[in-house]
């Protein structure tokens, strides 16, 4: 009796021991991370989620409008070439937004629709008001005005309006804001130029951070103010003029509130919802000489 008074107990005990083992056993081979193999697996489908999130944006860069064939340039297109522009995109699904738009999309996950492209004007000539804005109206599609500010305040007061050679006044900029057509964005007051070893608004060789910061804050600072004051609308988007940044400059931009650059790299852009994507957008120079298929084609399908 003293034997079965004390064997069972400790038997019992033993068993109760093994079956948490065997059960602490069989948990921690269902929890514990699997092997390098498998963490690789699992890494990789995060990559091709985050890959699938960003969407294909190309951006294509227009200057003027003009209908004499010898003043037609890499930057001077013909408007009836412009039209083929839009009449393709429409035709082929795409969809014309805004800077605003797009910068809505990746901090405030707004919906853009299926196959977007931005279309930009530079500087700001009075041809985009005589032949691309009409265009625009009546095909329904949206551009991105990047104006100087010191021409558009010259041509507001001599008022004279050539198709070869004026800039935008700032009547005719507000009536393309209003109609929903059109967007403003910041090119600088007067820093398009090879001024004195200054390429554009990068900084000089060997400036001093300080004057340099001085001069792009007063001249792009200049511009921002004044198309507040005319339109009652902010730019978000600075426009570098030639393409040309530094570090320095994306780091000022981002000071002055700026939340996109565009420069004058030739690639498609990959947008995510990162707001660093927007920095240093890249755009194709649209060319006279081929046609809306050959070159949007050559842009989109590859």
């Amino acid at each position: 009796m003293r034997f079965h008074k004390f064997i069972w107990p400790a038997i019992w005990s033993s068993l109760t021991i093994c079956i948490v083992i065997l059960s602490v056993s069989i948990l921690c081979k269902l929890y514990v991370s699997p092997p390098s193999v498998g963490n690789s697996t699992s890494i990789s489908v995060k990559e091709k989620a985050s890959d699938s999130d960003k969407i294909d944006l190309p951006i294509i860069m227009y200057h003027g409008l003009v209908k004499d064939k010898k003043l037609q340039n890499q930057y001077f297109i013909s408007p009836d070439l412009f039209e083929n522009d839009l009449k393709y995109l429409k035709e082929n699904g795409y969809s014309t937004i805004t800077m605003s738009e797009l910068i809505d999309y990746v901090y405030n996950g707004a919906p853009l629709p299926e196959k977007p492209v931005i279309l930009t004007f530079d500087d700001g000539f009075y041809n985009n008001y005589l032949y691309a804005f009409p265009l625009l109206k009546e095909y329904n599609e949206k551009a991105v005005i990047s104006i100087l500010g010191c021409e558009t305040d010259r041509y507001s007061l001599i008022k004279v309006n050539n198709a070869y050679y004026s800039y935008l006044t700032w009547n005719q900029i507000n009536e393309m804001i209003l109609s929903g057509h059109v967007e403003i964005q910041n090119h600088t007051y007067d820093m398009h130029t090879y001024d004195h070893g200054r390429k554009g608004c990068s900084e000089k060789s060997g400036e001093a951070l300080e004057i340099y910061k001085e001069n792009f804050e007063d001249d792009i600072g200049r511009l921002q103010q004044e198309i507040i004051d005319y339109t009652g609308t902010t730019p978000n988007t600075i426009v570098y003029p030639f393409g040309y940044y530094t570090e320095k400059s994306e780091s000022l931009i981002k000071e002055m509130g700026f939340k996109a650059s565009l420069t004058c790299s030739q690639k498609v852009n990959k947008i995510s919802r990162d707001p660093q994507c927007l920095y240093q957008l890249g755009r194709f120079l649209r060319p006279p000489g081929k046609s809306s298929s050959n070159f949007f084609k050559n842009i989109l399908e590859n």
